[in-house]
């Protein structure tokens, strides 16, 4: 009974506002039509009478906790008075500390599933190998029963009898089709999660990737341990579900929307930039961690069990501790606006509608928004965004590979050599993000930039901090492609990482020009590029170099430089200060022209 109560109370909040920022609309369009003003009244009429109610000595200092409507006027009133409190977080105003969503909840838990995700990745590839040569080696003693081999164990040791062509083609293209199928499926799959996790809140889709992750995980270790019952391409049905479940970019997406709920606009590129700096080290000290404990367990399948139990481990943190960022009652209104868009847009058994719904790039809509409160301006900097953030992504994943073959086959780079490179290159990269963003931020903006928590667009420091990020990848790969000895490459890459603080701040600047409302398929549609540039880039790049390798081997380096040099070109078409001034998504953001005048209305 008390939970239904409490629905009814959020469901009756979610309508008051929006009848506010109706209200809000009507006064914008018209300052002489009553409509507006009479919405407010009516919308005022469930809680004047607790407002202008005489104090007595009985009435308690502070409102009641399960008196959502007093509290909420309170908290907006005091936000326009200079109040600390963030826009998105003053609907937790009133719980404990530990039940208030923040970053730094999301932090720890996500820096151990991206040691799990890094240290997975070589253990994953040599497990791979010694299944297909398996099963190889297998069909050739079908083929010929005096053939015979030796038996192949997964203790982490290279099998010399395993390096043959033959073998390394299946690998290479077991690799490629188990990609190709997550990417492929992500795509279609990061959009729909990141609008969902607007209705319902972050933690489910959250916990909804990592359970596709565990699938994936269970498949690898039942095909390793039973390969006469499962086949290694079980494996792939692992991608599937990982794909489906929208992989861990969708897992990253929806990390940087819980980061966006409950960080004012002025600070999420920091916010933002912390994920990228687990996310960065994670991948450094995963594989060296993972090698340590195959090495003392003597066993591949060791490093599996260790990324499923962080797996479940993570799930079981996500739902039972960390505090939802989504409140009941923003996530009702992201409900009830999209019940209303589903309606308009016509019957379902439209066959127009049936084709949209297939359509795998129709969630890139909201990079081209229209109607009220569009502009020209406003399409151009989200799609500019989206570009350079798509091509930075890119570049990143299909250059990752290229460089360690590169350096293998000019500097004679072993195992060691490579291992130093991607240390120094990911710690210096994890300094500018944690060290060199936070304070270069902190300069610009100043002490109390989290007051300033209105939603206007991305502003000039932003911009600045992109156009530079990629002014310096720019350089990075200037180097690689001029680098004739191995400590010229190591500086050229920890040039580039410099550029590492613009992937967070271009994110947050993208989430800057959208209502809170649509920054999950805001960072769903990115989900989607960044899916599609997991496929196209390093198959791309990796062919630019496998068709030029020996003649002019550096081409390849030619290419990611140019790259970067259109992404820079782009990020300057880019405008500051323009938004998506929407009414009908939400409450008004704080000091929006109609938050103002409702506030006036309902006499605050």
């Amino acid at each position: 009974m008390l939970e239904d109560d409490t629905e009814a109370v959020f469901q009756g909040q979610a309508e008051i506002d929006e009848i506010g920022a109706r209200a809000g609309t009507s006064n914008r369009r018209d300052s002489e039509d009553s409509t507006g003003e009479n919405d407010v009244v009516a919308a005022r009429g469930a809680i004047d009478s607790h407002l202008q109610k005489p104090a007595t000595e009985e009435d308690p200092l502070l409102p009641r906790s399960n008196d959502v409507r007093h509290s909420h006027i309170s908290v907006d009133d005091g936000n326009r008075r200079g109040s600390t409190t963030y826009e998105g977080t003053k609907d937790f105003d009133h719980l404990p500390w530990y039940k208030r969503p923040s970053i730094y909840w999301m932090l720890a838990p996500f820096f151990l599933m991206t040691l799990a995700f890094g240290g997975i990745i070589a253990p994953r590839l040599n497990l791979f190998l010694n299944l297909i040569c398996r099963e190889y080696m297998s069909e050739q003693r079908a083929l010929d029963p005096g053939f015979t081999f030796a038996p192949i164990l997964y203790d982490g040791r290279d099998n010399d009898q395993c390096r043959i062509p033959e073998v390394q083609s299946r690998v290479a293209r077991f690799t490629l089709y188990g990609n190709l199928i997550a990417g492929l499926l992500s795509a279609i799959t990061s959009p729909k999660l990141g609008a969902l996790s607007d209705r319902y809140g972050r933690k489910k889709v959250i916990m909804i990737t990592s359970c596709g992750t565990i699938a994936g995980e269970i498949l690898t270790i039942c095909a390793a341990s039973n390969p006469e019952t499962f086949k290694v391409n079980w494996i792939l049905i692992g991608f599937a579900l990982d794909g489906l479940c929208g992989s861990f970019i969708v897992a990253m997406a929806i990390s940087n929307a819980y980061a966006t709920d409950c960080t004012p606009p002025a600070l999420r590129n920091v916010a933002f930039g912390y994920f990228h700096a687990c996310l960065f080290t994670g991948v450094a000290i995963g594989p060296i961690l993972a090698g340590l404990i195959v090495k003392a367990t003597g066993w591949t399948l060791s490093m599996f069990y260790v990324a499923l139990g962080i797996h479940v481990f993570f799930i079981f943190f996500i739902g039972c501790i960390v505090p939802e960022s989504l409140s009941k009652r923003r996530q009702h209104v992201a409900r009830r606006k999209h019940a209303e868009e589903k309606s308009a847009a016509g019957p379902s058994a439209d066959w127009i509608n049936q084709l949209r719904a297939i359509n795998l790039f129709q969630p890139l809509k909201i990079l081209w928004p229209r109607g009220e409160g569009s502009s020209p301006a406003l399409r151009r900097n989200l799609v500019a965004l989206a570009a350079v953030d798509t091509m930075m992504f890119g570049v990143q994943m299909g250059s990752m590979t290229v460089i360690i073959i590169y350096a293998n086959y000019q500097f004679g780079w072993g195992t060691f050599e490579s291992s130093m490179f991607m240390s120094v290159t990911n710690s210096c990269r994890v300094i500018c993000l944690v060290l060199l963003l936070p304070l270069v931020t902190r300069l610009v903006r100043g002490r109390n930039s989290h007051l300033r928590a209105k939603n206007s667009g991305s502003d000039s420091f932003d911009l600045s901090v992109i156009r530079t990020a990629v002014f310096f990848d720019c350089l990075g790969y200037i180097g690689y492609t001029l680098a004739r000895t191995g400590p010229t490459m190591i500086m050229s890459g920890a040039l580039a990482s410099v550029g590492g603080i613009g992937s967070p701040t271009l994110q947050a600047a993208l989430t800057k020009h959208v209502p809170a409302d649509r920054t999950g398929q805001l960072l769903g549609a990115t989900g989607l590029l960044h899916a599609l540039a997991r496929v196209v880039a390093p198959t791309v790049f990796n062919a630019i170099y496998a068709a030029t390798v020996g003649q002019f081997t550096q081409t390849v380096f030619v290419c990611l430089t140019a790259t970067f040099a259109v992404a820079f070109v782009v990020s300057w078409g880019v405008r500051p200060h323009v938004y998506l001034d929407d009414p009908g998504s939400g409450p008004p953001q704080r000091g929006d022209e109609g938050d103002r005048e409702v506030g006036e209305a309902v006499g605050t």
